[in-house]
């Protein structure tokens, strides 16, 4: 396993990480999420993503058991957290849900602490912008959160390069901590927002990203080109948004082609797409997910295909790609 750090924070991450959105609690129970957490770090994983909105809060539990049965030292790993649409939606308080206003930021962290079982997170994120809260709250509230030792670092997951650089622009002119870092949708379907959006923040401010969906929700495993397997992502009933795309003829006609290349690198598709989004040198870390241990191993096999990623199987790549990203 390689290391990258975290934009211009001096944190080390694995170059590839594991999150835990759609599996944990949903198809991961804590005995799974123990045995691929152990793989992981066996591996060099270092990195472990999760959110409060994870499973409506039973993902951090998970993990948090996970991690506490495995008595790591809290030096070696890293965990994330990430708040914006809260927990007790049907409850009676304005200030529970869909917001970033300095009330619930400091609610949600004193909540996701508890059901890790930690003292601290190391990054936390605001989960989506908020068009009703000024970013000035949000960036005081997500740097005392910091000052409190709660948190180490601060950042935000589907922000425009606007708001990240006004947040960015707050923290600066009254020397609170800044935001480190981004987590965005990246891969080879889904890239222009990393490749050209962000382009200047990574040389003005150093932005770090730890990208998430490397593989379209599955898209870019070729398990859709057929339709909806039973026991996919896209057959559960809350996942039932993604079924448009992941059936997408087009995307899944290039997916075909991909394979071919895979083919050529001797590697699966899974690992080709992992691979493609990891040789990005601005992304700090590549997000990955797994519901069983098989498909943990599978997508650590994209290390061994990062060396074969040359400009001309690059170029293959963006070819087949490229025409239908946004």
């Amino acid at each position: 396993m390689q290391y990258r750090r975290l934009g211009r924070s001096g944190l080390q991450v694995s170059q590839l990480s594991l999150g835990s959105w759609v599996t944990y609690h949903n198809q991961v129970d804590t005995g799974a999420a123990r045995e691929m957490l152990a793989a992981a770090m066996d591996a060099g994983i270092n990195f472990f993503d999760n959110a409060e909105a994870y499973a409506g809060g039973k993902s951090e539990v998970v993990m948090g058991e996970a991690i506490k049965s495995l008595k790591w030292p809290r030096l070696n790993y890293i965990v994330s957290t990430k708040f914006f649409w809260g927990l007790d939606r049907e409850g009676n308080s304005a200030n529970r849900k869909d917001t970033l206003n300095r009330k619930y930021l400091l609610h949600a962290i004193d909540g996701s602490l508890s059901r890790m079982g930690l003292d601290f997170i190391d990054l936390v994120y605001c989960h989506r912008p908020d068009p009703h809260t000024p970013i000035e709250e949000t960036v005081w509230a997500m740097s005392d959160m910091i000052s409190r030792g709660k948190a180490l670092y601060w950042g935000t997951s589907e922000w425009s390069a606007a708001d990240i650089r006004a947040a960015w622009d707050i923290a600066d002119r009254h020397h609170l901590h800044k935001p480190v870092m981004e987590q965005p949708q990246y891969n080879l379907f889904h890239r222009k927002r990393v490749e050209e959006e962000y382009a200047r923040l990574y040389q003005d401010i150093g932005l770090g990203l730890t990208t998430w969906s490397p593989l379209a929700s599955g898209l870019l495993t070729g398990k859709y080109r057929e339709g909806v397997p039973a026991g996919s992502r896209g057959a559960i009933e809350s996942m039932g948004f993604l079924v448009k795309g992941l059936t997408d003829t087009a995307k899944n006609a290039a997916v075909a082609q991909l394979a071919g290349v895979a083919a050529e690198l001797d590697c699966s598709l899974a690992q080709l797409a992992i691979a493609w989004a990891a040789h990005n040198p601005r992304v700090s870390t590549v997000i990955t997910g797994a519901s069983k241990l098989s498909q943990l191993h599978d997508n650590l096999g994209a290390m061994a295909v990062l060396p074969k990623l040359t400009p001309e199987v690059m170029t293959k790549i963006d070819l087949v790609s490229a025409p239908l990203t946004n």
